[in-house]
């Protein structure tokens, strides 16, 4: 799990219509849509997999970076150690008539310089002060999780479930 996994050119998912509905691809959500909303959304809600199977969804603040999704949390947290077991994970946007899901793995952020940045990018985006956490950032005593995407799935209630879209990553 404490992998060094560096930024990367993000990768440009190919987009289908999710089962159950009518195939085909007239309509389907732009990728720009869904990546505006995992911009701008302020909460997001994570799901994780408890030892004994059972699901464990909390919220959590976070930035979309570069293809990835980017969250702390307390190593003692118990999101911290479902991850540790189960790395697989689900992370969704704070807001339901515009819901964008990710279904993805996440892995420790170990490179320093990332980390700062990540840092610096979530207090910026919460005006929050973060300096009480930095040295155990920096130190990596606390993680810095980034969620690689493998299946990304975007509703928009307004539009009915017409343009549902579903990406899947290479």
């Amino acid at each position: 799990m404490e992998s060094e996994k560096r930024e990367q050119a993000p990768a440009q998912p190919v987009a289908s219509r999710p089962h159950g509905l009518p195939q085909g691809s007239e309509e389907l959500l732009p990728w720009s849509w869904a990546e505006s909303r995992l911009v701008a959304s302020h909460v997001y809600w994570l799901a994780t997999t408890r030892p004994d199977g059972r699901p464990h969804l909390m919220p959590i603040w976070g930035v979309w970076r570069a293809s990835a999704f980017y969250f702390n949390t307390g190593r003692a947290s118990r999101k911290s150690r479902n991850l540790e077991r189960n790395a697989s994970c689900v992370i969704a946007t704070d807001q339901a008539r515009e819901a964008v899901v990710v279904e993805g793995v996440a892995h420790v952020v170990t490179d320093l310089g990332l980390r700062e940045q990540l840092l610096s990018l979530l207090q910026e985006k919460y005006d929050y002060d973060w300096s009480s956490l930095e040295d155990d950032i920096s130190s990596l005593r606390e993680p810095i999780y980034a969620v690689s995407p493998q299946t990304v799935f975007a509703l928009d209630e307004q539009a009915s479930m017409q343009p549902a879209t579903r990406w899947r990553f290479r």
